[in-house]
This record gives structure tokens, sequence and C-alpha cells, in this order.
């Protein structure tokens, strides 16, 4: 048993000897065996990596040929007229950057990628690591390109280098990318294409050269709330109406102005600045000629309609022709508000010259500088007639009442028994919103004052120098405020035939004029020679317009104005020591005692001179010239738009003095509500003027250069002098 033992170990041990040598042996034949697989698998990564970099180029080479072996071997014939395969490439390629914004980046990424892949698989080929290693060391290479210095080996080092370019290469790409795309957020937000957060703000569409007196009322009129948010979009670069706007050199007093550069007509544009959440918006005229610049007020409105969000304020529409408005006003309904630059200032132009000293009263009224008009309801005074409620406010002139139970309709000049209900508000002219309140009735004295009879109308002879557009209308207001006998000589380079024509087609019937007689006269209005074959120094009024020849174009419009207004000047100061006293004009008798409109005539040589100024710098110039009385046109207008901007229903109170018809601004004599050197208080003379049913808002002292509206202290007495003036609210007669 013990020798088997033995044997067994023996034989045991031989078998370990065995066994060791093949271990010895066996790792040669592995080794041999995985090398020959290693260099199989390195061989194809190099082919690869070589078939990889020569393909692009044969394919650039006989890309155009691929189109011409698919037809031969569907034997079809060549389509000449085919655009060749590498240009359909390169245009889906363009496309594909142009559509999707994101495709740069992604293609970025992919390059990244096919760069990582195709260097590891390059290292792979040419080194004795595993390809997990090569790929990680191909992204240390792209990610820095100082890695690739601790290569070892010439086809090491060679692909490291390239990958270390290829790495650099990417890395400048992904900067460019990235700059791009902070220039392109820098450019949006420089040209205004980023969107405003805003709400109840007021927003303008389009830009004109009565923006500028636009932003200071609107300014001025948000001042009490500690300002407000103006959005200006207009079809401008927006550093250009920022500059524009900073060359105003006007204290914005906490409203800011917000420039944003788009068209009104597209409606992403409008979404854009907010036109949902406006509490007004307003649509200027554009530069163009009248009927160009109403029809892109009625695209605007469009626009505005397509809102689908719908609009939250209402909007004021500038138009430059009356005939236009109601087209407008149909499209837009009753969320629209409109006012006619042209038919504002010929109707301002034609008061003004028939009551001297009028334009200076109209822009302390329609401006928000001073006093201006307010609606507001107070409860308080319901019940009490409006003869009490004329005298109820020490800080404001009421001068009409909303009618809550006619629609909200607004009469001025009510009749004093009319007694306010529940709902009915109250119209008075004040300084701000915030400035006023109903108190306890003063003591007044109700004494009655002897009726002067209102004077007689004289015939009145006016020239008009220039053609406007609207110039019919104008003449049915004269028609309507002017005596009969009274003459309209019409100065001007229009041809006579055509002029007729011109005012049949604009609605006016010449021979059912009664008050006023046509004169024609051709010529030249800034020709000496022209001027002088005209009778300058017998007309009662002078109205110099703006010429329609040059409505496109400002500074010449206002240039052609003034020099007319100082070659009339000149005609009349040479020809007035010539002048028959005897042909003073009449309407000087009519106010015999007021000193102040008295001078008012005799400073511009025994006529008034209206011009029509378009540009609110040309204000000195026209004050130099010795004028005695003017229409600022951008300014009143500005002035209008921004009241009703800020309140739609003085719209109604605006349309109803500028017409010929209901009530008008007026100045009267103060021989007609009191006596010479008479101690009253403002109040009593507001109750005397309610006998004439005259509403008394103003009045102009006899040393005073300007008029005074809605005078403070208005029960403390004082002495008055019969060559004062006062400023009223009067129904047309």
């Amino acid at each position: 048993m013990q020798e088997e033992n033995i044997n067994l170990r023996r034989w045991c041990s031989d078998t370990d000897v065995g066994n060791n040598g093949n271990e010895v042996l066996q790792p040669e034949d592995d080794s041999s065996l995985n090398f020959f697989g290693n260099a199989d698998s390195r061989t194809v990564a190099l082919y690869t990596v070589v078939f990889t970099l020569i393909m692009p180029f044969v394919l650039y080479k006989y890309l155009d040929y691929l189109p011409q072996i698919k037809n031969i071997s569907k034997r079809t014939k060549p389509n000449k007229e085919e655009v060749p395969l590498k240009k359909r490439i390169a245009y889906m390629v363009d496309v594909c950057f142009s559509v999707y914004p994101y495709a740069k980046l992604l293609a970025l990424l992919f390059a990244t990628i096919f760069l990582i892949g195709f260097g590891g698989l390059a290292l792979y080929a040419v080194s004795d690591g595993s390809l997990a290693e090569a790929l990680w060391l191909s992204w240390t290479f792209v990610a820095d390109s100082g890695n690739h210095a601790d290569s070892v080996g010439t086809g090491s080092r060679i692909v490291s280098v390239s990958i270390s370019s290829g790495g650099m290469l990417i890395f400048a790409m992904m900067l460019g990318l990235v700059s791009d795309a902070i220039s392109e957020r820098v450019d949006s937000l420089r040209k205004g294409k980023s969107e405003v957060i805003e709400k109840n703000h007021i927003l303008i569409l389009g830009w004109s050269d009565k923006l500028g007196s636009l932003l200071k009322q609107l300014a001025i009129a948000n001042k009490s709330v500690g300002g407000g948010v103006v959005v200006v979009l207009a079809e401008r670069d927006k550093e250009e109406m920022e500059m524009d706007i900073a060359k105003l050199e006007f204290d914005f007093m906490g409203t800011s102005v917000i420039c944003r550069s788009g068209s009104p007509l597209i409606l992403a544009d409008l979404k854009k600045v907010s036109v949902s959440k406006a509490r007004a918006i307003i649509v200027l005229a554009s530069d163009e000629n009248a009927d160009q610049s109403d029809a892109r007020a009625l695209r605007v409105v469009l626009s505005l309609t397509g809102v689908k969000e719908g609009l939250r304020g209402h909007v004021v529409v500038e138009m430059s022709d009356l005939d236009n408005e109601p087209l407008v006003k149909l499209v837009g309904g009753d969320l629209i508000e409109t006012v006619v630059a042209h038919d504002v200032i010929g109707r301002l132009m034609i008061q003004c010259a028939l009551q001297p000293g009028l334009a200076q009263i109209w822009e302390d009224i329609l401006g928000f500088e001073n006093d201006e008009f307010y609606i507001k309801r107070w409860s308080q005074l319901d019940g009490m007639q409006f003869e009490d409620v004329l005298i109820s406010f020490p800080d404001a002139v009421p001068c009409g009442v909303k009618i809550a139970a006619d629609s909200g309709k607004i009469i001025l000049n009510p009749d004093d028994n009319y007694v306010l209900k529940e709902g009915d508000e109250v119209l008075v002219i004040a300084e701000d919103d915030d400035t006023y309140a109903p108190a306890p009735l003063p003591e007044v004295r109700r004494v009655g004052f002897p009726k002067v009879p209102e004077l007689p109308k004289y015939p009145e002879k006016i020239l008009f120098c220039g053609w406007r557009r609207d110039i019919d209308d104008m003449i049915m207001v004269l028609e309507a405020f002017l005596a009969p006998g009274s003459e309209l000589w019409m100065f001007n380079e229009v041809p006579e035939k055509e002029r007729e024509r011109k005012l049949v087609d604009g609605g006016l019937d010449i021979s059912g004029l009664k008050n006023i007689k046509l004169v024609h006269r051709e010529g030249n209005a800034v020709i000496r020679r022209h001027l002088e074959s005209l009778p300058l120094e017998t007309f009662d009024s002078i109205l110099i317009l703006a010429d329609e020849s040059l409505e496109d174009s400002v500074v010449h419009s206002d240039s052609r104005s003034l020099a007319t207004l100082l070659l009339i000047r000149d005609i009349q100061s040479k020809r007035l020591p010539h002048k028959d006293t005897k042909s003073t004009s009449l309407r000087l008798a009519g106010f015999s005692h007021s000193s102040w409109i008295r001078e008012m005539q005799q400073a511009s040589d025994k006529s008034i001179i209206i011009s029509e100024i378009l540009d609110s710098r040309t204000r000195n110039l026209v004050s130099v010239s010795r004028i005695s009385d003017y229409v600022l046109s951008n300014e009143l207008v500005s002035m209008a738009l921004a009241m009703v901007a800020e309140d739609k229903q003085i719209n109604r109170v605006l349309e109803e003095l500028f017409a010929e018809e209901g009530n008008e601004m007026c100045i009267k004599p103060a021989e007609f509500y009191l006596f010479d050197q008479e101690e009253l208080c403002f109040y009593d003379i507001m109750l005397r003027g309610r006998q004439r049913q005259d509403i008394v808002i103003g009045y102009r002292l006899a040393n005073s250069e300007r008029a005074i509206i809605n005078p403070p202290k208005k029960s403390e007495p004082r002495k008055w002098s019969i060559d004062d003036v006062f400023v009223v609210i009067s129904s047309v007669s």
C-alpha cells in the first residue's frame, strides 16, 4: 500500500513537469495569435481612417456624375435643366442653417463627436493601446491642444497634432457661434426688436414732427401720478429715434419713453409693444400727402382691429382730410376717435382771425401746462341746479354736464334750471384732475344787470393767401360766421377755372353763398410785384395758408409762409401813410371800449394776419416779425391728440367748440357784464354772464399781456375796467 502511494506521487510529479513545460510554451503560442489578431484590427482601423479621408475628395470630384450613372442604369435621357447635385446639397445645407436656429450648434456638436471618434480610431491604428484608451486620448487632445506633447512615435504625434488642430478649429467655431449669439442679442436690443412688457401705457404708432410736442404734453399730463410709460413704434432705427427724442432737451418728469422699431401694419410688431394692454393708442399721420397719409392710417386701424386679444384702450387717429374721416370711423367703430388736423387748424385760423388773441387762449386750454377740460362725477352735487353748480368750485369753472340718462351725452353751456341727477358728471376747466373739488356755495350778489344788446355784424373783407385742400370747408365756416356783404379774396397760383372745379368737387355750392362774395386773384404769394397788385391795406384779416403744393415739406411750407408774411408787412407799412383813415375796419367799432383788441389791430396796420406755421421752431422767427396773432399748427394738433388720448370724451367737447354751430369760445368786452370801475368778484361776473347764456371762464386785463383762464380767488372782489375783456363759452347766434 505504501509502495503504491509512492508510485502515485512520482507519476503526479512527472505529470506536473510536463504541464509546466506546456505552460512555458503556451504563452508564446497565445501571444502570437493575439498579435496577429490585434494587427488585423489595427489594419482595419488604419484602412478605415484612410478611406474616410479620401472619400470626401472623391465625392466632391465625382458627385455630379451620380445622376448620369443613375440615368444610364435606368436608360433614360439626361435632363439638361437639372441642377447639379453639388449645388442641390449646398442649397439644402444653406436652407437647413437658415430655417433651423439650432442647426449650427448641432453641426458643431456632430463635428466634435466625429473628430473624437475619427481621431480615436486613428490613434488606435498607430498605437499599442486599446480603442477605449485611444478615444479618451482623442477627447483630451480636442479639449486641450497641449496634451499632445507627451505623444511617443511618429504616427502618434502626427495623429495627435491633427486632432489638436481640429480641436482648435472647433473651439474657434464655438467661440464664433457664442459671439454671434451674443452680438445678435445685443443687436436685437439695440434695434428695438425685444418685447415690451408693459400695461396701461400710451402707445404711439408712427413718427412725425408732431411727436416732440406730443411727448411733452403726455409727460405733463402724467406728472401728477409720478409719470407714465409712452411706447413709440415706428419704422425707424431705435437709436435714431432715441437720439431725436434726446435732442428735445425736455424734462419728462418721470415719464419713460420706450422706442421700438417695427411696422404698425404687422401684427407681430403690434404684439411686441403690448398693443392689447395699452390704455390709449395714438396713430400719427405720416409726412406724405394727405390722401396717402389717411390711406396708411386706415390700414393701421385695420391692423388694430385684427388683434386677437382685443384692445383695452381707445384709438386716437390723426387724419389729414375731413373727407376720409367717415371711412376710418366705419372700419374702427366706437373704438376710434379722430382728430382731423387740417380741419382743426383751418377752423382755429378763422376763429382767431375773427377773434384776435384767441390763439393764445386755445394754446392754454388745449395744452396740459395750464388749465384744461376734465369730466368727473360728484355725488354731493346731485339735485343741484346748474346755476348753483357753476359757483360750487373754487378751483375750477364748470362748462357742461355729461347726462347719464342720455347715453352719456355731453351738453355744453346747459340751462341754469337743469338739475343734476344720479350718474351725471360735470365738465370743468381746471389745472389738473386732482386740484379741484366742490365747496359750499359762496356768498354772491345776484343783482340784475342791464343787458347790452349784441353788436350787429358788419361786412368784412378777408384775404386767403395760398390754397389748402380743405379750403371749401373753410369757406363754409366763413359763410356761417360773416355778415352779408362780406368779401373773400383768394390769392394763389391755381387757375380760376380749376379753383371753381376743385371747390365744386369738394362739395361747395358757390351759387348758394349768401353772406360772402368770392374774389379770385391769381399770383405767387412770395413775389412782391404780385402782392403789390392787391389792396392789402383794405383787408380786415389776412390768412396765410400752408400751400397744398408744399404740404409734403414742412420747412419749405413755413419758409414760404414767413416770406409772404414779411412782404405783406412791408407793403402795408409803406402804404399806411397814404391810407384813408375812413377805411378803418368796421369791426373796430364793435369793440369801441376794448383797447386790447384795438391795439392788436393797430399793431398789424389795421389788419389781423394769421399765418399757418407747421414747425414749432419757426415760432421765434414769427414773433420777431411783429405778428399780431398766429396759429402754431403742430403744437395745437399735438395738444388735441394728447387731450383726447387721456380722455376720449373730450373729443366731443372740442368738436362742438370748433364747429360753426352749437357753442364757441369767444372774447367779449367788459361792458356786457359790468360798469366801469365796478367792484365785483369773479363769481358775480359768472352769474351775470348767465343772463346772456354765457359761461365766463377767464379774463384779460387792459394792462396785461395774457389772458387768465380759471382765475384763482374767485370770491375776492376787485375793481374792473371797461377796457378789460372776458373769455366766454357762448352759443353761436
